[in-house]
């Protein structure tokens, strides 16, 4: 979640796809399903054009929250939008529910379905914020931290906009636990990407992690009681002068994560996978296991794919098999359908849609 969100890396895998689609060597057929792909059943494209991510599931299933940019229809950059779930073969109707200011990210229900929290530049100013300038990296992917981040709570017509967090710097990547006790999140208030924990009722904050990296894109276990989350840890004089030079500039070049898991006061933490590359968008299934995302099979950093696997790394599994950006996975709380986003069956172009599914079963 974050940029998701539950979020975050969606700039990354479409710049990527946009550097490799433009030196393929031929297109890829446009389907909404590939042979490999056992696990779905039904599979229905909602959103046609754009660039829509990270969408998430209420918890009775009836709604989905996500983000979208579409310029041709006067989104410049993402705002975040609902609609109720569609029936099979119907229309997927959407509104923005965010203020339609600044640029937003890593919407997420409340344990009630009633309100939604997100993630918003809009106190900043009210034009979408600059992009980084990656000459001055070498055309490298780094993707901005912005500072005017803070967490606000909405509710599902987008009538109200009440403040979560109110510090200095970057505040975002918001998910709450099934039990709407606590709410996770991504700050810097401390000088690092790290988590913090919010007991929603009286917005008491902790921190729980601690070592040097970006912590991000937190998702609590379907009983509350554990987390699992997307982490670099920079190692060598070098990479760690890196890391920091980039975050005094509010930046961070995420392409070197791994997926972690902890008990949800952040105790116990320990990295799960040791696969290379991006690995993200991490949340846990139903019945307890893993799904997250990764380009660890391609060297060069793309396509991206979802896995599944044990909640300690094993048992790995590849789900998803288009040859751009499959991510942002998430299933219904029954475990019947699942959520996630792609460039598939999107005509050539670059655009990334949002796509429902019956889930198949093993």
């Amino acid at each position: 979640m974050p940029y998701s969100a539950q979020s975050l890396l969606v700039v990354f895998a479409l710049t990527t796809f946009q550097f490799f689609s433009a030196h393929a060597a031929a297109p890829v057929a446009d389907t909404l399903l590939y042979p490999d792909e056992r696990h779905f059943a039904n599979v229905q494209q909602l959103t046609f054009g754009g660039d829509n991510a990270e969408a998430y599931w209420s918890p009775d299933g009836k709604g989905i929250v996500f983000q979208r940019t579409s310029v041709k229809d006067g989104v410049p950059c993402d705002q975040i939008f609902y609609g109720q779930t569609p029936a099979a073969g119907e229309a997927f109707n959407f509104r923005m529910v965010s203020t339609g200011k600044g640029r937003t990210t890593c919407a997420f229900f409340t344990h009630d379905g009633a309100h939604i929290v997100y993630a918003s530049t809009h106190l900043g100013a009210d034009s979408c914020p600059p992009p980084p300038d990656r000459a001055k990296w070498g055309n490298r992917y780094i993707w901005p931290v912005y500072a005017s981040y803070d967490i606000f709570i909405t509710d599902t017509l987008g009538k109200t906009h009440r403040r979560l967090t109110n510090t200095p710097g970057y505040d975002a990547e918001a998910t709450i636990s099934p039990d709407g006790k606590q709410m996770v999140f991504t700050s810097m208030r401390d000088g690092d990407l790290d988590l913090y924990v919010m007991e929603m009722e009286s917005g008491k904050t902790k921190r729980i992690t601690k070592d040097l990296g970006y912590d991000g894109g937190a998702w609590f276990s379907p009983d509350s009681k554990q987390i699992v989350w997307r982490a670099s840890r920079p190692k060598g004089a070098a990479a760690i002068a890196e890391y920091k030079e980039l975050l005094a500039q509010g930046l961070v070049a995420p392409t070197q994560m791994e997926v972690w898991v902890a008990n949800a006061d952040g105790s116990n933490a320990r990295q799960v996978t040791s696969l290379g590359g991006a690995n993200w968008a991490p949340n846990f299934t139903p019945d307890g296991r893993i799904i997250f995302c990764s380009n660890h099979e391609y060297p060069r950093g793309f396509p991206f794919n979802m896995y599944l696997m044990n909640v300690d790394g094993t048992g790995l599994q590849k789900i998803s098999r288009d040859k751009g950006f499959d991510a942002f996975p998430m299933f219904s709380h029954d475990g019947k359908k699942i959520l996630f986003s792609s460039n598939r069956n999107n005509g050539g172009t670059r655009d990334t849609n949002v796509f429902m599914a019956d889930w198949a079963g093993e």
